[in-house]
């Protein structure tokens, strides 16, 4: 590429009044207000007292960091990205940066709940808007793990030298909810200090996510899946208590060990993975493996009766190539062949409910999709306001999710890096007349037909649920 010899001659001035660089944020941030986003701020989040002087309009200014996240902010000063141009001819009520650090560092544990209850029920209202659960009816799957995301600073509370040697994390852990046919939502998010366990708080959010599928519209069969660290007596419980089955790593203890021996050669089945599923262990790409179940196993026999949980163990073993087959009586049973057994109460056939586990790693994505937007920074050195910024998160994820089954099929599919690349990052000038304002986009603009339906639909009249 090189320059015209028409722009051989280049000059610059910051004086144009009427220009924005997100005009996509008109139809989005429609789209949070036509869902009552402003409405469940206003009537579930309350800061009041001296720690926050500025306690009223809670909800712009929710509004302003959800804004800001969708277009791309990582940090607090990220989000002066609002304030140029012609931004304040199309929204009101934007907030400063530093007015919205002090709205952060305000929160408690007890207004980080608050913001937990405004996100569960946007989400319920962005899936009755938009169709951003396809199939919730008949089967959704409630992935839940946890991350650890790197900080810096000694002043950061609650980030401590966990998991990882030298250095300091902070430990969020989340749920998020998917169906077949669907990329995964947000269901409830936690920030925990870096040491906490991986299964702390666990149970809790477990319940807490199960509700809100429910509230989104899942209310078919809804299978929890889960990764080994989540496998205990009060996930299950929670599960059983809110009428769900669960799907669950468990490690090679003893008790699975013995079950395992116990399976006959003949009941192993052959499977093969239309894509290539990553080995636990090794990071080895697996294509063939082989599977077998054992139909009434009785997980946690060592506590009381009443913890007991009796459902199907099935166990899916790989070739380890690294040591070679040994002779003797069971003697390549363990050292030739790698096993990854998990929990389930599941009815679907022994392969597809092995298929149905595995793509539990869909929740990465997600975790991913964190580290490269608005986690990408831990802004704050108090940790209340990160809880807050990691919720306020979600509820923007959700939002660029829900904006992109408006659009387009690849949209509906797309990361949500690329949803802000094609449509809110659009450059945009402003036109007035007769008390109306036009957006002109740039011609040719390669994405133009799926942000113009985008625009109509949350421009016109609301489609019935």
């Amino acid at each position: 590429m090189h320059f015209s010899h028409a722009a051989s001659a280049v000059s610059a001035a910051f004086d144009e009044a009427n220009l924005v660089t997100c005009a996509g944020l008109v139809p989005v941030m429609r789209l949070a207000e036509r869902c009552g986003l402003a409405r469940l701020v206003a009537d579930n989040v309350k800061l009041s007292g001296a720690k926050n002087s500025a306690g009223a309009a809670a909800d712009a200014k929710v509004i302003s960091i959800v804004a800001g996240m969708v277009a791309g902010a990582d940090s607090i000063d990220d989000l002066d990205t609002l304030r140029h141009g012609a931004m304040p001819t199309l929204f009101s009520g934007i907030r400063a940066p530093s007015t919205l650090g002090t709205f952060l560092r305000a929160f408690t544990h007890g207004h980080a709940l608050q913001l937990h209850a405004v996100h569960r029920r946007f989400l319920a209202e962005l899936a009755a808007h938009t169709p951003l659960l396809p199939g919730a009816r008949e089967t959704a799957f409630i992935d839940v793990d946890s991350t650890h995301k790197r900080v810096y600073g000694r002043a950061k509370q609650a980030a401590e030298y966990g998991r990882f040697k030298g250095i300091r994390t902070l430990h969020p852990l989340l749920a998020t909810i998917c169906t077949p046919h669907s990329r995964p939502v947000i269901a409830s998010v936690r920030m925990r200090r870096g040491k906490a366990a991986d299964s702390r708080g666990a149970s809790k959010l477990v319940s807490e996510a199960l509700a809100t599928a429910r509230e989104a519209g899942c209310t078919g069969n809804r299978i929890l899946r889960a990764d080994s660290q989540f496998y205990n007596a009060g996930v299950i419980a929670a599960c059983r208590r809110a009428g769900a089955r669960f799907s669950i790593t468990c490690g090679m203890n003893p008790s699975v060990k013995r079950a395992v021996l116990a399976v006959p050669q003949e009941a192993w089945q052959q499977i093969t993975y239309p894509t290539a599923v990553p080995d636990p262990d090794t990071g080895d790409l697996i294509f063939d493996a082989e599977v077998a179940e054992i139909p009434a196993y009785t997980a946690f026999a060592s506590r009381k009766n009443s913890e007991h949980v009796t459902a199907r163990l099935i166990v899916r073993r790989v070739r380890d190539l690294a040591k070679p087959a040994t002779v003797g009586e069971q003697g390549e049973l363990f050292p030739v062949w790698r096993y990854h057994p998990f929990f389930t109460d599941n009815p679907a056939a022994t392969l597809q409910a092995e298929r149905e586990h595995r793509h539990h790693a869909v929740v990465e994505q997600v975790i991913a999709d964190s580290k490269a937007s608005a986690l990408a920074h831990v802004p704050s050195g108090h940790f209340h306001a990160n809880a807050a910024w990691l919720t306020l998160w979600a509820m923007a994820y959700n939002l660029l999710r829900a904006t992109g089954t408006l659009t387009s099929a690849f949209h509906t599919r797309a990361t949500t890096a690329t949803l802000r690349t094609h449509l809110v990052q659009v450059p945009a000038r402003i036109a007035r007349s007769a008390r109306r304002i036009t957006l002109h986009l740039p011609r040719n603009w390669r994405w133009q037909q799926a942000w113009t339906h985008l625009f109509d639909a949350v421009h016109g009249p609301p489609e019935p649920a």
